[in-house]
């Protein structure tokens, strides 16, 4: 009996050990966009004497995770011993060893090569479509006639044919850091091509696609972004949970944050250009964190009710490009009047309007300046009430979830909400003070006798 006992045990904990590997990590998973990802299409187009030709595009299908500045970057390992002879709308960051080559010189002779994007201006005898915007796409929401990125690249000792050609092997996305996660490449259907005047269809010699999800938790191990609170009818501002993002460590860490009113803030702030380091340079706060929104519930109508939102940037390394805002709340689907933001919902759940996206308005405020003075965006919302759900009590007036730029941003906890003053605090404190009342006279009534 033991021995079953202890057979058994020895099984589960095997079988558990084995599911924590072999099972994909839900941290990929995004509720309200199950369905976003970023898929790499590779169109072979044309085959050359010993290789082919083809047109590498990324389609950006998130709908508000967008990559932004300084841009995406490609990498894969060749299944054989392929060079890239040349390319066009984007380059390789190193050559590698092409010492071999006598007549010409390939561009690339790495086994791992490294892809980026070119930049604007980039002359038009090296463009093609899509390319040369720096690596940044947009989301499919916000700009879907940029929610593309694409160069051609000339593959060298490959093979000519579909069954002597080879899939690229592992690949990655890094946008500009770490946080996707790319599938292998899956030969598909080849991509059709329809001329201008519509009139004749051609298709890709070969294609195959590479399917790559994000990852906050990839992306950065602490949070980027922290939601606080206010309303009209509490003087309780409900400050972002300390530490969120970090705490200040000067005294041990040096030069961890930035104190806004130090002499020294414009030669700190002034060095940022010398580093190439991804890591945010923060305003010294209590919460640390590079993005603060805060709620305001500000005015209570007859039939409607008054939101301000208000995003501070406290990066002084980041000037956020195309920055959005992603927030669930119930009564979106009765808000009559956005000011100065642009708003779509979004349906994760088909029918429940509960999700709005926001952005900025072009020229106006898509552009979020790096800390300081004019590092900040600020909107109002005006929504109808709906008599059957509305209620300033419990922090039904506060947002559910916020997203910014597709990253989940902390909530104050629910215990901490501005609470609804009401007759039952009164009541509670007047029962307290009878309380006290009471047994001060019983006491001082024994006293004198």
């Amino acid at each position: 009996m033991n021995l079953f006992f202890n057979f058994t045990i020895s099984t589960i904990l095997l079988l558990f050990l084995l599911s924590s590997f072999s099972f994909p990590s839900t941290e990929a998973y995004d509720a309200l966009d199950p369905n976003g990802n970023i898929t790499i299409k590779w169109d072979v187009i044309t085959w050359t004497p010993d290789g082919y030709v083809a047109v590498v595009t990324m389609f950006n299908f998130q709908q508000y995770r967008h990559i932004q500045a300084p841009g995406w970057t490609l990498g894969w390992t060749w299944a054989k011993k392929e060079v890239i002879w040349s390319m066009m709308g984007a380059q390789t960051t190193e050559q590698g060893d092409c010492s071999k080559y006598k007549a010409s010189t390939p561009h690339c002779c790495k086994k791992d090569p490294t892809v980026v994007d070119l930049l604007p201006g980039t002359p038009y005898n090296q463009q093609i479509a899509n390319c040369c915007k720096g690596g940044v796409i947009s989301s499919w929401v916000q700009d879907p006639a940029n929610a593309a990125s694409s160069f051609q690249v000339s593959v060298g000792a490959s093979g000519t044919t579909n069954k002597t050609v080879r899939v690229p092997k592992n690949f990655t996305l890094k946008a500009p850091g770490p946080g996707y996660t790319c599938g292998p490449a899956k030969i598909v259907k080849p991509t059709k091509y329809v001329t201008s005047d519509g009139r004749r269809v051609t298709q890709a010699m070969m294609t195959w696609n590479i399917t790559c999800t994000y990852s906050q938790f990839l992306a950065q191990k602490t949070p980027s972004c922290c939601v606080s609170l206010s309303s009209f009818y509490n003087d309780t501002i409900v400050p972002c949970p300390t530490c969120t993002c970090g705490c200040q460590n000067n005294a041990t860490q040096p030069g961890s944050c930035v104190d806004p009113d130090s002499p020294y803030l414009a030669s700190v702030v002034s060095d940022k250009g010398k580093t190439n380091s991804l890591a945010p340079l923060v305003q010294c706060t209590s919460h640390m964190c590079p993005i603060r929104v805060h709620w305001h519930v500000k005015q209570n109508y007859k039939d409607y009710w008054r939101v301000k939102v208000t995003i501070t940037n406290f990066n002084y390394r980041m000037n956020y490009t195309l920055w959005n805002l992603v927030v669930q709340h119930p009564n979106f689907d009765n808000l009559t009047q956005i000011f100065s933001f642009n708003y779509k919902p979004l349906n994760p759940y088909q029918n429940i309007n509960d999700t709005a996206m926001l952005w900025g308005v072009k020229f106006y405020n898509d552009f979020l300046m790096h800390a300081g003075p004019l590092g900040n965006a600020q909107s109002e919302l005006l929504f109808q009430k709906d008599k059957s759900t509305f209620t300033f009590e419990k922090g039904w007036a506060f947002p559910r979830r916020i997203y910014f730029n597709g990253d989940n941003c902390v909530m104050p906890p629910p215990e901490a909400y501005p609470y609804l003053p009401n007759a039952g605090v009164r009541q509670n404190v007047s029962l307290l003070m009878l309380l006290i009342t009471l047994f001060t006279s019983v006491a001082v009534h024994f006293a004198c006798v």
